[in-house]
C-alpha cells in the first residue's frame, strides 16, 4: 500500500528517500529559496536516531550526506544571490522569507561575517536565504566559504550524532519518535524568538 509522501514530515522523508533524501532536503534548505520549509534540524536528529534503531540507514553515510547537501546547497545559494542579486529574493511574494532576509541582515551587521554565516545554520528559515544574502552583500568568497564550512559541519553533525546517542542511550526511544520531533522543533524555534526579542529591544 503507497503512502502520500509529506515533505514536512521526517519520518515520511527517511522513509521514502533514505540518505539521498537526507541529502536532497538539506540541499535544497540551504541552497534554494522553495526550501525553506523543509525539516532540516528535525530530520537530521531523526535520520540520527533512527540510525541508532533500525538496520536501515547507516551513520556514516548520513553524516557524508548531510555534510554534503548542507555544504553545497549553501555555496549554490550564495552563488545565485552573487549573480542575480537582491532581485532574487524580492521576487518572492512569502512575508517569511522577507522577514528572514531582514533577520540575516541584522546578523551580518550585528556578529560580522563568520559569526553570522555560522549562526545562521541553526535558524530556521534564515539559513536559506542567509547564502544568497552573502552574495548580495558581498561577502568574499573565501570567507564565505570557511565559516559555512565549519557551521555546516557543526550544524550536520551535531544534530546528527546527538540523534544518534539519544537512539542508542534509551531502549525503544523509537516509540516516542513524535513527541521528540516535536520537541526538537520547538527547540529548533527557540533561537528565532530571541532574536526576535533581541530585535525589537534594539529598535
Amino acid at each position: 500500500m503507497l503512502v502520500a509522501l509529506n515533505p514536512l514530515d521526517p519520518t515520511s522523508l527517511l522513509s521514502a528517500f533514505g540518505t539521498l533524501g537526507v541529502f536532497l532536503v538539506l540541499f535544497a534548505e540551504t541552497g534554494l529559496l522553495v526550501g525553506f520549509f523543509l525539516p532540516g534540524d528535525s530530520l537530521l536528529f531523526t535520520a540520527g536516531l533512527l540510525c541508532a534503531t533500525g538496520p536501515h540507514l547507516s551513520l556514516p553515510w548520513v553524516l557524508v550526506a548531510a555534510a554534503a547537501g548542507a555544504l553545497i546547497g549553501a555555496q549554490v545559494g550564495y552563488h545565485l544571490g552573487a549573480r542575480g542579486g537582491r532581485a532574487l529574493l524580492d521576487r518572492s511574494q512569502r512575508p517569511k522569507l522577507h522577514e528572514a532576509v531582514e533577520r540575516a541582515q541584522h546578523l551580518f551587521a550585528r556578529y560580522g561575517h563568520g559569526k553570522a554565516i555560522v549562526l545562521a545554520r541553526f535558524l530556521p528559515i534564515v539559513r536559506t536565504v542567509l547564502n544568497p544574502v552573502a552574495g548580495v552583500v558581498g561577502v568574499p568568497p573565501r570567507v564565505f566559504v570557511r565559516w559555512q564550512v565549519l557551521g555546516g559541519l557543526l550544524w550536520t553533525v551535531g544534530l546528527t550524532v546527538a540523534g544518534y546517542v539519544l537512539g542508542s542511550s534509551i531502549p525503544n526511544v523509537d516509540r516516542y519518535l513524535l513527541p521528540v520531533i516535536v520537541l526538537i522543533v520547538v527547540v529548533s524555534l527557540v533561537p528565532v524568538g530571541l532574536e526576535l526579542v533581541r530585535a525589537r529591544r534594539a529598535r
